[in-house]
């Protein structure tokens, strides 16, 4: 089987049902549950949000060790002991009592996270697949990205049902049950089908010293990092946004749905014309995109559904940048050491997104919605000069 076939069998569609489940039951648990651990905890929401943040904290500097791992040739065996820690890191969440444990429970479920979910697999698929990942990158978000559309319904579900403590207990079963085999038969199938790695162990280490005194790389993590704060310090804090505009709370959560299913299209638009547009290009475009979202949800305060299409705008523009950025670093980089190099420059991006949020509700709350956009605006604008001077061609 040549790659290009690789890329669209059921290998690949194996491993974007894991990646669906594995961010709803490691990433998006977090939203779905958190008021059902104040009612049930008793703790203030700030207390509960260290967990999440802990847990990326932790994942982002695991990142480059995780990825040379990949780079080793152990891609699979990674995909299949990170599920597996995640169902464990679950089952200790389900128990937990104290606040020490449930940070401690977190803590591992960012190794877990680090070990299953997009940067391991994208590294992976890259290794294997080389030009042809993209192809399979498009597929594994596309699938992916229904998790929370997913996580939310079922998480209220079973909470109503079970508990929270055995809506936990059911993701830790979805981990280990489905998640580890769904990423141990499409990664082993890859490996089997696709052919090895060119580069040797030497050369990996020779192309992440190489990497990181290449201009290349410090500006793909500036953009990468600008993208990652601009777009989490609105998302998640997305409904008290658009209230501000004057929208009511009944269109600031109906508008808000629409940024999961916007990013399913965008990728559906990027894999319809993958073959018109280089990265480059894409990358620019999809840029563009967060400007303009920007733009229109300054002017929602004269006409609020504007909303609807900051939500749509954006949530596109997300999706396509989750396929956009493994392959740009390979493209600027080379495949050369890709899993450790990917997961230097994903480290700035990954506590940007962690920063978010934060950042985001003391502007909301002080300066206010005019000086949170503003600042976005500049984020955005940063990110196309950083990204206008990538060495890739058109």
């Amino acid at each position: 089987m040549t790659p290009a076939a690789l890329a669209r069998g059921r290998a690949v569609w194996a491993l974007a049902v894991g990646q669906m489940l594995g961010y709803a039951c490691l990433y998006y648990i977090f939203a779905a549950l958190v008021l059902d651990w104040v009612a049930g905890l008793g703790w203030d929401k700030p207390t509960l949000a260290l967990g999440p943040t802990l847990a990326i904290v932790i994942a982002a500097g695991l990142a480059p060790i995780l990825g040379r791992f990949v780079d080793k040739g152990f891609g699979p065996e990674i995909l299949l002991a990170g599920p597996l820690m995640g169902a464990g890191a679950l089952v200790w969440l389900s128990q937990i009592t104290t606040e020490t444990g449930y940070l401690l429970a977190w803590a591992v479920i960012g190794l877990a996270q680090g070990a299953s979910l997009y940067e391991v697999c994208f590294a992976f698929l890259i290794r294997r697949l080389g030009p042809d990942a993209r192809a399979a990158i498009v597929r594994v978000t596309l699938v992916a990205g229904f998790a929370s559309t997913l996580a939310f319904p079922a998480g209220a579900a079973m909470a109503q049902a079970l508990g929270w403590r055995g809506a936990v207990l059911v993701a830790a079963g979805v981990m280990a049950g489905v998640v580890a085999p769904l990423h141990w038969f499409g990664a082993q199938q890859v490996r089997r089908l696709a052919p090895p790695p060119v580069t040797s162990a030497a050369a990996d280490k020779a192309g992440v010293a190489l990497a990181l005194r290449n201009r290349g790389f410090w500006l793909l993590a500036a953009t990468f990092s600008l993208i990652s704060l601009n777009h989490w310090m609105i998302i998640n804090l997305l409904v008290p946004v658009f209230k501000e505009t004057g929208a009511s709370t009944g269109w600031a959560v109906f508008a808000a749905t629409f940024i999961g299913p916007a990013q399913v299209g965008g990728r559906l638009v990027l894999m319809r014309y993958d073959a018109i547009f280089s990265s480059a290009t894409a990358t620019k475009i999809t840029i563009g995109m967060s400007v303009l979202a920007t733009v229109l949800l300054w002017l929602a305060g004269a006409a609020p559904l504007l909303i609807f299409a900051f939500a749509i705008l954006q949530g596109a523009a997300g999706g396509i940048m989750t396929i956009l950025r493994p392959v740009l670093i390979a493209q600027v980089l080379g495949q050369a050491g890709y899993g450790a190099i990917a997961g230097f420059i994903q480290i700035p991006a990954l506590l940007a997104g962690a920063m978010g949020p934060l950042l985001g509700a003391v502007m909301l709350s002080g300066p206010g919605l005019f000086a949170l956009l503003g600042f976005s605006l500049i984020l955005c604008l940063a990110a196309v000069l950083t990204a206008s001077a990538l060495p890739v061609p058109d």
